[in-house]
């Protein structure tokens, strides 16, 4: 309780940084400021290393990427990015709860990794002595949910693909992938509209046109319809439903794209709508994809060299996927069954045979429909890079 005077001495030594605990009369100066007129200071944690001044002191983005928290303390724009980050994701969970959906946490540690095409990470359990994945997708855990009878499920949470770091992709990052009995991939197109719609005016207020990767997206406007097969005959003169290998590696030839030699008709032709799908700034709703690029959705009556699915395009890119799903069990073994071999025949993306998800759809699954996006929307949405998107990104270790 000492007066304040016999703390003169004290106060040069303090430092920015350092967080003090102060009582007093709360008073107004002759300037008008409100402050606190001290009668008594703590010390109440010390700080040994000096925050520096400004955002022009902390430039070099690697350091900003390894204390971030240096660059929430200095840089507003980032600390509230971080906020908003939060609020996309708890905008989500009210979306889906006004829906009637429930979400369920599933197994991030698979013994057989699917729903994706990607490279797992994979780890040891020392408990029983076997070798698990840390999961690519959400997918077959919530649809044997599905299969168990909930009718409305989805999680939010982390997905690994063991893959390389760029401006859009992250070996860890946070995802969303729901699943609705009884829905088809129509109804499912109305929700992820109104899912875009909610989250962004809960996160952006009346903000409805985003600057994003070069393109001016409008969201105030309809959704455009792209169908897969029309696109592709337009730019390139192809029918992807009859068309050969020699025909594809052509036309990446003359497009320019570089490809394995022993590249699939499947990777062939998703080479070529790559470089379609660049020059699309959305909002827009791609459609009617052929049946060998999509392993686990179910075909359309109407024309079954194509499935019920569709993907959110938005500045250039895929921003989720959406789809009915297959639930007759033959059809689902032999899908399997042919992304089995390719696996085997040295393709590390192609799905993995799951006999368990099988047999439970021996059981029964009713119509389901599936969709799934991962923060790389909100990426996109503030217009920044992956690692700028999270708090701590993955960089090499330094000590």
């Amino acid at each position: 309780n000492k007066k304040l005077s016999e703390y003169v001495e004290l106060l040069k030594l303090l430092d920015i940084g350092d967080f003090l605990g102060v009582s007093g009369k709360v008073i107004k100066t002759t300037a008008g400021e409100i402050t606190v007129d001290v009668d008594y200071l703590e010390l109440l944690g010390k700080s040994l290393r000096p925050m520096p001044n400004s955002w022009e002191g902390l430039k070099d983005t690697e350091t900003r990427f390894r204390k971030r928290y240096l660059d929430t303390n200095i840089n507003p724009e980032v600390y509230q990015r971080f906020l908003r980050r939060s609020k996309f994701w708890e905008a989500h969970r009210e979306f889906f709860k006004k829906q009637g959906f429930v979400e369920i946490n599933i197994p991030v540690l698979e013994h057989i990794p699917g729903g994706g095409d990607a490279k797992p990470f994979v780890t040891h359990m020392d408990a029983i002595d076997q070798d698990f994945y840390l999961r690519i997708s959400q997918e077959l855990y919530l649809k044997r949910l599905v299969g168990g009878g909930y009718e409305k499920v989805y999680e939010i949470g982390p997905r690994f693909r063991n893959e390389g770091l760029s401006d859009e992709h992250l070996p860890e990052h946070i995802a969303m992938e729901f699943y609705w009995a009884y829905a088809d991939w129509k109804d499912g197109m109305e929700l992820i509209k109104n899912l875009f719609s909610f989250v962004i005016e809960s996160v952006y207020g009346d903000k409805r046109v985003f600057t994003i990767r070069g393109f001016q997206v409008d969201f105030s406007k309809d959704w455009e319809i792209i169908d897969f097969g029309k696109l592709m005959d337009e730019k390139y003169g192809l029918n992807i439903h009859k068309v050969t290998i020699s025909d594809l590696l052509k036309k990446l030839d003359e497009e320019k794209i570089k490809y394995d030699p022993k590249i699939s008709i499947p990777r062939a032709v998703d080479a070529l709508w790559k470089k379609v799908r660049r020059e699309i700034a959305g909002p827009a709703f791609l459609i009617n994809h052929p049946k060998f690029l999509s392993p686990l959705q179910k075909p359309s009556l109407e024309n079954p060299d194509i499935v019920e699915r569709f993907q959110p395009i938005i500045a250039g890119s895929e921003l989720g996927n959406g789809w009915s799903e297959v639930n007759d069990p033959i059809d689902q073994f032999e899908r399997f069954s042919e992304q089995q071999k390719m696996r085997d025949a040295g393709d590390q993306e192609a799905q993995w045979l799951d006999m368990d998800y099988v047999e439970m759809l021996e059981y029964g699954m009713p119509p389901t429909f599936g969709y799934g996006h991962s923060e790389r929307v909100f990426w996109f949405l503030e217009d920044v890079s992956a690692r700028e998107g999270v708090p701590f990104p993955q960089l090499r270790v330094e000590k």
